[in-house]
């Protein structure tokens, strides 16, 4: 059937507006959207295997804080603010100096693997001590 744009009254407006193609649309943005948003949300963290301990109850944190992870892997390597990069005992030194210079320093995520010689560990908080950062989380697995 032919379509006719020719208007019997010309004063008379064309009323007809297909919108299915905007329906389309938006249905796919919807989809994309649904799609994108639980991938933006995934923590880029260093794979490490996180020792268990049985569950204890924690005290809130101030909203106010800011965190800063600090990972030693299996290896015995440091890895900051979880990027994907060793980091050296010198240069880690100069960062945990920097953390505490700051008018608010912040509290410092130790993430260690279970199979690091506690060594490493013990040296990342001497490190910490030596710049004067107190407040510190250590990160585990709770067994249930």
């Amino acid at each position: 059937m032919a379509r006719n744009f020719r208007r019997h009254r010309t004063a008379h407006p064309i009323a007809e507006v297909n919108v299915t193609n905007l329906i389309d649309l938006g249905f796919i943005l919807l989809v994309i959207f649904m799609v994108a948003t639980p991938l933006m949300q995934k923590e880029e963290t260093i794979p490490v295997q996180l020792p268990s301990l049985t569950q204890s109850p924690q005290t809130k944190a101030d909203p106010d804080d800011r965190f800063v992870a600090i990972g030693v892997d299996a290896k015995g390597q440091f890895y900051v603010e979880n990027s994907r990069e060793t980091v050296t005992l010198d240069a880690l030194r100069s960062r945990l100096r920097a953390y505490a210079a700051e008018r608010k320093p912040p509290v410092i995520r130790v993430r260690g693997d279970a199979k690091v010689f506690w060594e490493k560990m013990a040296e990342l908080l001497n490190e910490m001590q030596k710049a004067g950062l107190v407040r510190f989380t250590i990160d585990y697995q709770t067994e249930n």
